[in-house]
């Protein structure tokens, strides 16, 4: 397995590489994109193409909101579902963190492959390192160290088409494209602005689709007054509103704001802007109030009504644009929320209820149609709110993620482990064997102060010693990731395949109470 430890020489400075964030750099970038549907029509069909995959699972977001998220540099070791490319036998992989993985993760993750060996996956396997703790976002480490950069050049075979998946892709990930001269599997920046929350309540209308009551396109505290006003006084039975920064992560962009004891009379907006700072409670911990509105000044956002209903879920939609063109919906999602706030993604059941699921994907269709003629390239998310009243289903779309997600690694495992295909006219999930149906439940945040101090050699030898593992054979079973957050942090992330959403509940059951007995 490479490392990337060799001696190198130092890299030269290429001086026809332009000015990082500039124009002529984004010119650049297009011309290396437009390469990529050629590689994609040719290279991609066959399996047996000499290919390497850059993968750089980079959060490349507001800092200090990041910050705020337990284990946050773990997260990165979530696109380690990509070494499921592996199987393809002359597939290289080159893989990018901040801090080295544990050796026995990897060796995790490689034992799930099929029809391949450890030893002749590893052989493809480069694994490199910023080392590097700190917060700052995996991209930026990576564009401070030339010579790691030309590592990652180094690890590419001289007959290699290659191609960059990336988590999300920042003017910094543009950056590092222009530098390898190789494309990026994913959307331009350029175009990143479309997946913020102003612009995706703008594409929620023209599609013709039902949002919450709101406002968006707002910069200053005094707006969000206003608009926090406005909601109040067209529904006086409102409890709560939504705030949000245009470019929030995992809801920590976001904060509620409390109606309780709001005057229902023309001294609602004094009233408003006098209690602005106690009845707003953001969603990160320890984001204080004069924070949170440095910041959302700095993005801009909106305003929405807090939905509420008897029967309220949280579904999503993962769509995928490709280089050829094609708009596909891969997948739904019912949605876990969790925190004294209700906005935080704890987790999610695969696929979305039968009741909606097809109806889901027919709306997120039309979002990636919509996207797809403004240019956007790659995987992305719809997150809806969904209110069963009078036994019929409203589903109100609240915002799109131009990027992969929670929901992202725990479905490519599944489709990498049985080659199956999620069918959207049938909101159903079928094996490569025809007749199975899968389903899961997976979550980011199995978390318990009980876990820490278990290293990820003490998690496998726990899962295999209690039978917590992917069976091949069944198609069931229980796969682990972000194992190396455990021990200092107690969090685990977990995917559990099941034969029905029963026994895929069931083994997240059995794993939960295992760890609670080992502990």
């Amino acid at each position: 397995m490479g490392t990337g430890n060799t001696i190198i020489r130092p890299a030269e400075k290429n001086k026809n590489f332009p000015a990082r964030d500039s124009v002529a750099e984004a010119v650049q970038f297009k011309k290396i994109q437009e390469r990529f549907l050629q590689q994609f029509e040719n290279i991609f069909p066959d399996k047996l193409a000499p290919r390497t995959v850059i993968i750089i699972p980079s959060l490349t977001m507001d800092t200090e909101i990041l910050s705020k998220i337990s284990g946050v540099n773990h997260y990165e070791e979530r696109l380690l579902c990509m070494l499921m490319l592996l199987r393809l036998p002359r597939t290289h992989v080159i893989y990018v963190t901040s801090e080295n993985i544990d050796p026995v993760i990897i060796d995790y993750y490689l034992h799930l492959l099929p029809g391949i060996t450890g030893y002749h996956a590893q052989s493809r396997l480069h694994l490199l390192s910023c080392h590097d703790s700190s917060h700052k976002p995996l991209i930026e480490k990576i564009l401070e160290r030339p010579r790691l950069i030309q590592r990652i050049k180094d690890c590419i075979p001289p007959n290699h088409e290659a191609h960059m998946s990336c988590f999300t892709v920042s003017e910094m990930e543009r950056s590092l494209s222009v530098q390898l001269q190789i494309p990026i599997y994913g959307c331009d920046p350029d175009l990143a602005e479309l997946g913020n929350k102003t612009n995706s309540r703008k594409i929620f209308k023209e599609c013709g689709l039902l949002v919450p009551p709101g406002f968006e396109n707002l910069h200053t505290q005094e707006e969000v007054i206003d608009a926090l006003c406005n909601l109040k006084t067209n529904d006086a039975t409102l409890e709560k509103a939504v705030v949000k920064m245009n470019d929030g992560f995992s809801g920590d962009g976001n904060a509620i704001f409390y109606y309780n004891d709001a005057p229902a009379n023309d001294a609602l907006k004094e009233w408003i802007a006098k209690n602005i700072t106690t009845q707003l409670k953001p969603v990160a911990n320890d984001l204080s109030i004069p924070v949170f509105f440095e910041k959302f000044n700095k993005m801009g956002g909106i305003v929405e009504a807090f939905l509420s209903g008897k029967t309220k879920e949280s579904p999503s939609v993962q769509c995928r644009i490709t280089p050829a063109g094609n708009v596909e919906v891969i997948s739904t999602h019912d949605q876990e929320l969790g925190g004294e706030s209700g906005q935080v993604y704890y987790g999610a059941h695969f696929p979305a209820s039968v009741e909606y699921a097809v109806a889901l994907g027919e709306m997120g269709k039309k979002v990636a149609e919509s996207l797809h003629r403004k240019g956007v390239l790659g995987r992305f998310a719809v997150d809806f709110i969904s209110i069963k009243e009078n036994d019929e289903w409203q589903h109100y779309p609240i915002e799109i993620n131009l990027r992969k997600g929670g929901t992202t690694h725990p479905f490519i495992m599944l489709q990498f482990l049985t080659d199956g295909k999620y069918n959207t006219e049938e909101g159903k999930y079928y094996t490569s064997k025809g007749h199975l149906v899968r389903y899961y439940f997976c979550s980011d945040n199995l978390k318990s102060d009980a876990y820490k101090g278990l290293s990820p050699h003490d998690l496998i030898d726990i899962a295999m010693v209690n039978d917590l593992h992917y069976d091949g054979t069944s198609q069931e079973g229980v796969m682990f990731h972000l194992i190396g957050a455990l021990s200092e942090y107690g969090k685990l992330g977990v995917v559990c395949v099941g034969s029905t959403p029963q026994r895929a509940r069931e083994y997240y059951a059995k794993i939960v109470t295992v760890l609670e007995k080992e502990c």
